[in-house]
């Protein structure tokens, strides 16, 4: 069966004629603020969610402090589609709620003439790869890329039979209604994956916080200070880094993520014989942004920006650094005001209390640790197996449903200079 076997039997042998869009839809109108005292609620480019394609957030705006942008009036069936860095695939259909709202001037906004085509019809045409493709090949500005109304709307979609309008219309209702069971199908397993990793992530906490708590048996707090100091690397000057090298060098904003400077071999190498450098295990914190993000370092040729991403020296004999990996996410980092910190100071660290059990039974004390350890890296590691199955399983139906998408929309392409008719493709 080739590629157009089900289009070629839904369409029965009715001819299909490409046109641009600014032929199958309406001309719209911007608002008079001059006219009107009326509040609306405004769609910024930053109100439609590109994940889930939906208003997402709005403001209302009146004519005294309406944005310069808030100009076009839209109505329900509209189909908005931002022209502002238009490949990122920013649009929606407006719903009975945003009915008379104002978008901005960063959409373009398509009204459908309902007796030609449906606004679905053009919303999964929009998304579609070929005019994906066609928004990069017509796009202008590399630092902030946009399209024009104009352009958008010289896009050719293939309209069936349309000297035959009910029969047209119900081909694209049938075609509609399998994409937007392809599109529901894949929300309703997003939420299902989604739910499930968000009970298993409080099942986790709960036991993370049930186990770390010890309400029952021999168990002391220490101080962190108790364990062993708290070390940094030795500071890197900025003309001592590169976007490439050697060596990753991670900032604290790079911390945990991908690297993006480096040092050279020969400066890693002298700076680490020199100065404090962690052991393979010993668990690096970060100081500032999101404090106590904890990394387990695995021995990597790696160095961390110094008072930013510190260590505590441990060698195990106390407290084991796989105990303090899992104790640093519920830490309760000494903050002698109980304010939010920006910063988290050596002496923070140090004054940290950390439950300890059978402290004067070493041998003991870190075979419980290891218990605790162990229950948590079963949980850890389940959470962390449907936290990575979760975007693999979307992206999988995700792409099922591109397939099918370009699969019922694909026909015979529209050449330059005019539409083209499905029968034309036997010529």
């Amino acid at each position: 069966m080739n590629d157009f076997s089900y289009v070629e039997k839904l369409l029965d042998g009715v001819e299909v004629v490409w046109f641009p869009i600014s032929e199958v839809t309406e001309r719209t109108t911007n608002i008079k603020w001059r006219e009107t005292s009326e509040r609306h609620q405004y769609i910024d480019l930053t109100s439609v969610s590109v994940d889930t394609k939906k208003i997402i957030e709005t403001t209302e705006v009146k004519a005294s402090n309406a944005p310069s942008r808030a100009q076009k009036l839209v109505k329900k069936d509209d189909v908005l589609f931002a022209t502002t860095r238009p490949t990122q695939m920013r649009y929606c259909l407006i719903d009975e709620e945003y009915d008379g709202a104002v978008a901005s001037t960063g959409y373009c906004v398509l009204r459908v003439k309902r007796d030609v085509t449906l606004p679905k019809w053009i919303l999964h045409l929009i998304s579609s790869s070929d005019f994906k493709k066609y928004l990069e090949e017509n796009q202008s500005g590399s630092a902030y890329p946009a399209i024009s109304d104009a352009k958008v709307k010289d896009f050719s979609i293939p309209i069936p039979c349309p000297d035959n309008p009910e029969k047209s219309l119900a081909i694209q209702a049938e075609i509609v209604r399998i994409l937007d069971a392809f599109t529901a199908m894949t929300a309703e397993l997003t939420a299902e994956l989604t739910a499930e990793l968000n009970m298993r992530k409080k099942q986790y906490n709960y036991y993370r916080d049930q186990l770390l708590g010890f309400e029952e048996g021999d168990v002391e707090w220490k101080t962190l200070g108790w364990i062993g100091e708290v070390r940094m690397c030795k500071r890197i000057m900025k003309n001592e880094t590169s976007d490439i090298g050697d060596i990753p060098f991670f900032k604290i904003g790079t911390f945990g993520k991908e690297p993006n400077a480096y040092i050279s071999r020969d400066t890693f190498e002298e700076y680490k014989s020199k100065y404090n450098y962690p052991r393979v295990g010993e668990i690096l914190i970060s100081a500032s942004g999101t404090i106590g993000r904890a990394v387990i370092f695995n021995g990597e040729d790696a160095y961390f920006q110094d008072s930013n991403i510190v260590w505590l020296e441990n060698d195990e004999s106390k407290v084991l650094n796989k105990y303090l990996f899992y104790f640093y996410q519920i830490a309760n980092w000494n903050v002698s005001d109980g304010g939010v910190i920006k910063r988290l100071y050596n002496d923070n660290i140090k004054k940290t209390l950390i439950p300890v059990p059978y402290p004067n039974e070493p041998e003991r004390s870190l075979a419980e640790q290891a218990r605790v350890v162990a229950i948590l890296d079963k949980f850890d590691t389940l959470t962390t197996s449907i936290q990575e199955g979760l975007p693999r399983e979307i992206e999988l139906r995700q792409k099922q449903y591109e397939y099918y998408r370009d699969l019922l929309l694909s026909f015979p392409a529209s050449p330059a200079g005019g539409p083209k008719s499905h029968s034309d493709e036997a010529a």
